[in-house]
């Protein structure tokens, strides 16, 4: 009788998360300045790199959860200044900035 070791039970894969993550991020740089598009996606790069770390592709879910976490944060500031500016009630509709640009 021969002895056959039962297999390790082997981690998935999940290299997608990381290349999920690091797409996330590089979108996010370019919607970060909307605040629902900068949070949701910030979010979600974060959670895809945390799951990522354990793959294959290590340095693609750092670099994602780099770039969402800084986007994450621009987002946030951004919010917070559009939400004390409008409580401070400053209207930026005849917001003009040429006003501080050099007249020739």
């Amino acid at each position: 009788m021969e002895y056959t070791p039962t297999p390790y039970p082997t981690q998935p894969n999940r290299s997608w998360a990381a290349i999920t993550s690091l797409v996330l991020g590089i979108l996010n740089l370019c919607g970060w300045i909307i605040p629902i598009c900068g949070g949701l996606f910030g979010v979600l790069g974060v959670i895809f790199g945390i799951l990522g770390l354990k793959s294959t592709q290590r340095g693609l879910a750092i670099a994602g959860i780099v770039l969402s976490a800084l986007t994450l944060l621009l987002t946030i500031i951004l919010t917070i200044a559009g939400i004390s500016l409008a409580s401070l009630g400053i209207d930026l509709s005849n917001f003009d900035p040429n006003q501080w640009l050099p007249q020739y």
